[in-house]
C-alpha cells in the first residue's frame, strides 16, 4: 500500500512541479486539496470543509499570495488550518511548508509572522548551516513576509534578509520554494496582478523567464534530492510537540 502524501494548495496557480513529480517517483499517492479556487481570488476569506490530515502519511503546505498573519482578511480558513496543521505536527505527520506554509508552521510552532524589510524576489543564494540537508542554491525567492523562529527550532539558512529554513520535530519550512519550474512561474505570473506586482519591484518578468529556464535542471535536481533528505533525515526524526 502506498504512502499518501497531501498538498495543500492555498490558491489556484499552487501546483507543486518537481516537488510534486518526486514524491510520484518514490511511490506515493498525490493528494491535493485546494482552498480558494480562481473564481473566489478575489475574495478569498471562504469556508471550506478540511480533509482529516490524520490520514495523510506526508503533508506539504505550499505557499500564498496572502499573508500567513492575515487573519482579518482569510481567517475563515486560516484559523482552523493553524489548527490542524498542528495536531498533525503533534501528531508526528511530517510537514514540509514552503514559503507561505514556511511562515503558517512558524506561526503555529510558537513564532510569528511580519512584512519583511524588502520583498525578495528571483534566484538567490543563501547561507546554509547544513549544505548536506539544504544546499546553498540558487533557490527561487517570491516573498514579501518573514517569519521569526519559534523558540525551539533550528535555524539551517538564511539571507540577510529572511530566515530561510527551519526544523522542529518532523516539520521543515522553508522560505524559498523548491518547488519553481517554468510552468509554475508562468502560472504565478499569470494571476491578477502578478507581472505588475513583480516589476513594481524592479523585476524583468521576461528576463526573470529566461533566468528561470535557464536555471530549472539543476534546480529541479536540487528539488529532487531536497525531497529525499526531507523523508530520510526530518521526516524519521524524533517527535517534537508544541502546546499553544
Amino acid at each position: 500500500m502506498s504512502k499518501r502524501v497531501l498538498f495543500i494548495e492555498h490558491d489556484h496557480a499552487s501546483e507543486a512541479g518537481p516537488i510534486s513529480q518526486r514524491f510520484a517517483e518514490l511511490g506515493f499517492e498525490i493528494n491535493r486539496f485546494l482552498i480558494v479556487d480562481e473564481a473566489n481570488y478575489l475574495t478569498p476569506n471562504v469556508t471550506v470543509t478540511w480533509p482529516d490530515l490524520l490520514q495523510f502519511d506526508v503533508l506539504v503546505v505550499l505557499g500564498a499570495p496572502w499573508g500567513a498573519w492575515e487573519d482579518e482578511r482569510i481567517g475563515n480558513w486560516l484559523t482552523p488550518e493553524r489548527a490542524k496543521v498542528l495536531e498533525a505536527h503533534n501528531a508526528g505527520i511530517p510537514i514540509l511548508g514552503i514559503c507561505f506554509g514556511g511562515q503558517l508552521m512558524a506561526r503555529v510552532l510558537g513564532g510569528s509572522v511580519a512584512r519583511a524589510p524588502k520583498a525578495e524576489l528571483g534566484w538567490y543564494e543563501i547561507k546554509s548551516d547544513d549544505t548536506s540537508l539544504i544546499e546553498t542554491g540558487p533557490w527561487f525567492q517570491y516573498h514579501w513576509d518573514r517569519w521569526q523562529l519559534p523558540p525551539g527550532a533550528v535555524e539551517i539558512a538564511r539571507t540577510e534578509i529572511a530566515s530561510q529554513a527551519f526544523t522542529f520535530g518532523r516539520t521543515l519550512g522553508l522560505q524559498f520554494h523548491p518547488e519553481i519550474d517554468s510552468h509554475v512561474l508562468d502560472l504565478w505570473l499569470a494571476m491578477e496582478g502578478g507581472c505588475v506586482e513583480v516589476e513594481s519591484e524592479g523585476v524583468v518578468v521576461e528576463e526573470l523567464r529566461a533566468q528561470t529556464k535557464a536555471i530549472e535542471p539543476g534546480s529541479n535536481k536540487r528539488g529532487y534530492d531536497l525531497v529525499d533528505r526531507f523523508l530520510s533525515r526530518i521526516a524519521t526524526s524524533e517527535i517534537k510537540t508544541f502546546n499553544a
